[in-house]
């Protein structure tokens, strides 16, 4: 097939000259608004339904449903990189990107394309508006944080983290400190926790296999930490929160 050919008669069909794309100021202005974290713009725009609104899109597959999923893909890997640009931690974007993507797999109707998205883009908005309401390091322990996040399933100590970034345990420690209120070992038992409240409310994961899974030295000082940070233990937790699947609205 030549491919080449085939492009200058489509170029040169009658059709295609009727065909008129948006301004791509329209899709920019959508994306700064989510990775500005302007939630309550980006509600608006998918209470409209703008994301489903044909006019001056692209056709890039003949099936109505296939074509939403590949805008979703692109608009999905637009609000990444700009995310990533502007101070959302690498991995955590990547991952994030990675789940709704493969989320589309499992849907084959416009309007679950469409509510898929808007959870999306609106978990973006919200994740990247908490980040720049508590984002005032530098770019070192910003690093550090990224550094915590995609390894909270290992043993972290200030001395890997130090190693990592070429300083001083005792200099990124007091660094840590001044400018986020909290110690690293502190800041790395919280991102772990945190994950283990998820674990404990999404899974059906044990305690040990919890504990396990996020190298803490054992099961009960899995619980010990648990208790002394969210003030109940993680069975009254998961008692109280867990949730035999997603709800997309919630």
């Amino acid at each position: 097939m030549n491919y080449k050919k085939e492009w200058l008669c489509y170029e040169a069909d009658d059709d295609f000259d009727d065909m008129e794309h948006r301004s791509p100021t329209e899709e920019f202005l959508f994306y700064q608004a989510v990775t500005n974290g302007d939630v309550e713009k980006v509600e608006e725009n998918c209470r409209m339904g703008k994301f489903i609104d044909s006019e001056g899109v692209g056709t890039l597959s003949r099936n109505p449903v296939v074509n939403l999923k590949y805008h979703f893909v692109i608009t999905t890997a637009m609000v990444t990189r700009i995310s990533v640009q502007k101070g959302m931690e690498l991995e955590k974007a990547f991952r994030l990107s990675d789940f709704y993507i493969q989320k589309l797999d499992d849907i084959d109707t416009v309007q679950e394309v469409q509510n898929l998205h808007d959870e999306m883009v609106i978990d973006y908005a919200q994740k990247m508006q908490r980040y720049f309401r508590k984002d005032t390091n530098s770019k070192h322990i910003n690093a550090c944080k990224e550094y915590i996040y995609a390894h909270i399933k290992e043993r972290i100590t200030i001395e890997n983290l130090a190693d990592e970034f070429g300083v001083s345990a005792s200099y990124l420690s007091r660094l840590f400190k001044k400018e986020t209120g909290i110690s690293v070992s502190a800041y790395i038992r919280e991102q772990k926790i945190s994950m283990a409240k998820n674990l404990l409310k999404f899974s059906n994961y044990s305690m040990i296999e919890i504990a396990n899974r996020l190298s803490f030295s054992s099961q009960s000082h899995f619980i010990q930490q648990f208790r002394e940070t969210v003030g109940m233990t993680p069975k009254k937790y998961r008692d109280q929160n867990h949730k035999i699947q997603w709800d997309i609205q919630e």
